[in-house]
């Protein structure tokens, strides 16, 4: 997860682990209880329920807006509104508190709240890594004179990443690990996507990690990959999902029910027409039109890929990240 992809300023995301804590505490004392009272939204005279849903404006949510304009929410029942947020330290508690009824959140940021204690509930897959090293949507990339040619390079290197302690730095400390590096000596720099080639090529750091559009433009301006982090991870890494909160869940089954179904058809529809997502970001994105000609869409999969979510609560503990156990049942669907 910004900009045109439009990411969270860096102070939001260094406050999103006290976020998530905060809102830990308020939901493990009750607090939330009136705000959160499984209220659905409201039902309109036609009898379909309006939901709203936390999204970023990022190529990752394609799916949800082309869903909605097919009428897939609408056929089950649903009137969706999307609400832009800044980012996943806003979306989860906005959800914990009913402002929202269903989020969209990278799937380490979702483990970290399930080990916290928030109750969150998954209701559908996000987005996936292509499975394609070398062509997936994010990656570590280097300038192209740069000595560092392979993942175990990066060790002793200053590394970029949109957030500290996340998916981003538990991937690519795996991917550095398993080519012989030692992830140990790396040292993770904050960084905005939007800044984060600029800082490469400027050599304020040795390395950055990137999602698109940002690494499509940086391969325009001569960059080089050096590392597939979420396909070197595992090829099919569901690296985010959409959630609700247990209580709504458990109070509003049949919404839930609906809001997975359509999902599930937008993730299809979208899988199977790249055109159409390529045409509907200009809707809610502000991309140069060649960048979105030329971006390597991630792929969309109808269902969680639960081993690859227990890989990432695993990494996510290897990295101290995590040090209560994981309640997955409860958390995936």
């Amino acid at each position: 997860m910004p900009r045109p992809h439009t990411p969270a300023p860096a102070r939001m995301r260094r406050r999103s682990v006290l976020a998530l804590t905060a809102v830990a505490a308020l939901a493990l004392a009750g607090c939330g209880d009136d705000a959160g009272s499984g209220s659905t939204g409201s039902t309109s005279s036609g009898g379909t329920t309006k939901i709203k849903v936390g999204v970023i404006a990022i190529v990752d949510v394609a799916p949800i807006y082309l869903g909605v304009k097919q009428g897939f929410f609408t056929a089950e029942g649903l009137d969706v509104t999307l609400e832009t947020a800044q980012g996943g330290a806003a979306i989860v508690p906005a959800v914990v508190s009913s402002q929202y009824q269903f989020g969209f959140s990278n799937t380490t940021s979702l483990l970290l709240a399930n080990s916290q204690g928030l109750p969150l509930k998954v209701a559908a897959a996000g987005v996936a890594s292509t499975g394609t090293e070398g062509k997936d949507f994010g990656a570590v990339i280097v300038k192209a004179d740069s000595p560092i040619k392979t993942a175990k390079d990066l060790a002793g290197k200053k590394v970029a990443v949109n957030t500290l302690k996340n998916i981003n730095t538990t991937t690519i400390n795996n991917v550095v690990k398993k080519d012989g590096g030692d992830p140990t000596k790396i040292n993770f720099t904050e960084l905005a996507f939007p800044d984060i080639t600029a800082a490469v090529g400027k050599g304020d750091v040795d390395a950055g990690q990137v999602v698109e559009p940002f690494l499509t433009i940086a391969m325009n301006q001569g960059y080089r990959q050096v590392a597939s982090n979420y396909a070197g991870t595992d090829p099919d890494l569901t690296v985010s999902m959409y959630f609700t909160s247990q209580q709504y869940a458990s109070q509003n089954a049949k919404v839930v029910a609906a809001f997975t179904a359509a999902m599930k058809k937008s993730m299809e529809y979208a899988q199977a027409h790249p055109d159409e997502v390529r045409a509907i970001l200009s809707t809610y994105t502000k991309l140069d039109p060649a960048v979105q000609a030329k971006l390597t869409l991630p792929k969309w999969p109808s269902s969680v890929d639960k081993e690859s979510v227990q890989l990432l609560g695993d990494l996510a503990k290897n990295d101290g990240l995590i040090t209560k156990p994981l309640t997955l049942d409860t958390l995936l669907p």
